[in-house]
């Protein structure tokens, strides 16, 4: 791609570049697999050495699992959970409210029961906060629980943790979470992420907190059956029926799928796949879901339904479900899920259409999407600033003002380290509470103080960017002629599944091509058939395009050539096994 084809907008308004990979190592995969260069090509982009091919196309938990002990407190957790399972002690769990904290409640609950342990379990309302509180060790203290253990939280929740090591509980958590220098003065603390850890295996890092679970999972069963408890009271539990939940906890908590989770995603689609887990099962029928699950699947469409109940419902019905036993209670609480999500998609679609009036609406001082209700309901302004960062392609900033206090949402772009902004607002005192990543934060302050938040968000971001709008890039990672898109094709690329964050779904240049019958279908959708001059026809499909310039150029294109970038896929559809092109941006040639 020249320089000047590198700096033109396409129909979409985005900028295409085509990623540049080490051409040696590309040949070098090429030729010691025995693979076509375009795949070759996507696994160095993707940062694939030759020594790791194999374990990447054909991941095994067996083999990218260390002994789990590597992890610090994980030894001393398992020996301290064993005694509580061979004693039979009371033991709580608190859990998050969102899919990674529901799927790893209900690994660690549904292994203990199958070792003779009823949990108790406290899943926290999104009112409550996030993380253990002071009402919930009272009322597991009350309920006789000698051992807490917290999931998917827990790392920096010194004042609630050491409060409950007072009252004679012995604390472990097992979480993901960025820690500080300080840990909690509790039982035990097993986190990857700890910043005294080892780090013999840097992938354990990237774990969603439910691979961590898993692998806690792992250490306890090997200290039980050391010790003889199986041979003398239970059968041995097979671990490997969990991974579904693991799968769905790894790809909705949106952790690279590398190493380890990689794995974990891969088998548990499988596992998924035989439909062992009621409620999962149940879930999965009442979203539709006919054909075998995908990564895409989990997160796009199961991960949806169990978030909204901590979203806008109750908060344990996500995990009561993954742990259901009974046919009847998976169907009442799978369709329960099902009407949250609506109210949810209802609450968000009400935010969003309030959020552009107010910012297309008025002129903007700054380059920024910065917009506050009243009204708006907490459990959506997460989501709300994700789309308007995507519709706006700038840093989005959601509030929704309570009566005591106004909490918000944050989604940027690359140029804005979004935890390094909240850092600086905490420190000038304009924000009450905050944290987060580069690309996502959350936090919280005085109504009073919203005006002076949006200034110095404002130029601090007009500082990073300036004031000139963004133009999207979508980094192309290979070009292919539409007679090499074919099925041996897409069955290579699906060798590199599963797609999500750390591992996109390679974005594929088609050149010179032009668009045969060009058809509205469904509701905005655009189907053509993609014709070279080189020879060879593709099937493709452009969704929701129908009210854009996207889906008006491909009606109008009447034997025009295009460039056109997306992806390549197997279409299924009633029994079919053909390549199928998924368009996502077009650029007119010439």
């Amino acid at each position: 791609m020249s320089a000047v084809e590198e700096t033109k907008k396409s129909i979409g308004g985005n900028v295409w570049k085509i990623a540049q990979a080490d051409e040696r190592m590309a040949e070098l995969l090429m030729q010691k697999y025995g693979m076509p260069y375009i795949i070759a090509k996507i696994l160095v982009l993707r940062g694939v050495s030759a020594d790791e091919v194999d374990t990447f196309l054909e991941p095994k938990i067996q083999k990218l699992m260390p002994n789990p002990y590597v992890l610090k407190d994980m030894e001393k957790m398992a020996v301290r959970v064993a005694k509580a399972v061979t004693e039979k002690e009371q033991v709580a769990i608190i859990g998050d409210y969102d899919v990674d904290g529901a799927t790893s409640s209900s690994v660690l609950r549904l292994f203990l029961e199958d070792c003779g342990v009823e949990p108790l379990i406290h899943i926290p309302e999104r009112e409550e906060g996030y993380g253990p509180s002071i009402q919930a060790v009272n009322e597991f203290k009350a309920q006789g629980a000698s051992l807490l253990i917290t999931v998917d939280c827990g790392t920096t929740a010194f004042d609630t943790l050491e409060y409950a090591t007072a009252q004679r509980m012995d604390v472990i958590v097992i979480d993901h979470h960025e820690a500080e220098t300080k840990l909690p003065k509790i039982y035990a603390v097993v986190n990857p992420k700890r910043l005294d850890e080892n780090n013999y295996y840097p992938y354990l890092k990237f774990m969603a907190a439910v691979g961590v679970v898993f692998m806690a999972v792992v250490a306890i069963n090997r200290e039980l059956r050391t010790q003889g408890f199986y041979a003398k009271n239970y059968t041995e539990p097979d671990l490997m029926k969990w991974l579904d939940l693991v799968a769905l906890g790894t790809v909705c908590d949106v952790v690279p799928l590398k190493g380890l989770n990689r794995a974990y995603v891969r088998q548990g689609l499988k596992i998924m796949a035989n439909r062992n887990n009621i409620g999962l099962t149940a879930l999965i029928d009442k979203a539709g879901l006919s054909e075998m699950p995908t990564a895409f699947h989990l997160g796009y469409v199961l991960g949806p339904r169990i978030n909204a109940s901590g979203r806008v419902g109750d908060a344990d019905i996500s995990h009561k479900l993954l742990c259901c036993k009974d046919d009847y209670k998976a169907q009442i609480w799978a369709d329960k899920l099902n009407e949250y999500n609506i109210a949810r998609k209802d609450i968000e679609n009400y935010v969003i259409l309030k959020a552009m009036e107010m910012l297309e609406g008025t002129p903007q001082a700054y380059p920024i999407a910065f917009v506050a209700g009243k009204d708006w309901h907490q459990g959506v302004i997460g989501i709300v600033a994700g789309k308007l960062k995507e519709r706006y392609n700038l840093p989005s900033f959601v509030m929704s003002i309570e009566q005591d206090e106004v909490k918000g949402s944050a989604r940027s772009i690359p140029q804005v380290d979004l935890g390094a902004l909240i850092i600086a607002a905490k420190e000038k005192g304009i924000l009450t509470k905050g944290g987060g990543h580069t690309m996502a934060a959350g936090f919280s302050l005085e109504e009073d103080k919203i005006e002076e938040f949006r200034d110095f968000v404002g130029r601090y971001v007009a500082e990073k960017i300036g004031d000139e709008a963004i133009t999207p890039v979508l980094d192309v990672d290979a070009v292919l002629d539409v007679a090499g898109a074919n099925i041996e094709m897409v069955d290579y690329l699906e060798r590199l599944e599963p797609y999500g964050a750390g591992n996109k779904e390679p974005l594929i240049m088609l050149r010179n091509v032009r668009l045969i019958k060009p058809t509205m279908v469904g509701v905005g959708h655009v189907r053509c058939v993609l014709s070279s001059d080189n020879g060879g026809s593709l099937k493709a499909m452009a969704f929701r395009v129908g009210d854009n310039d996207i889906g008006q150029a491909m009606l109008t294109a009447k034997g025009d050539y295009f460039d056109v970038i997306g992806v390549l896929r197997r279409d299924k559809w009633q029994g079919r096994n053909e390549p199928q092109f998924i368009i996502d941006d077009i650029r007119r040639v010439g």
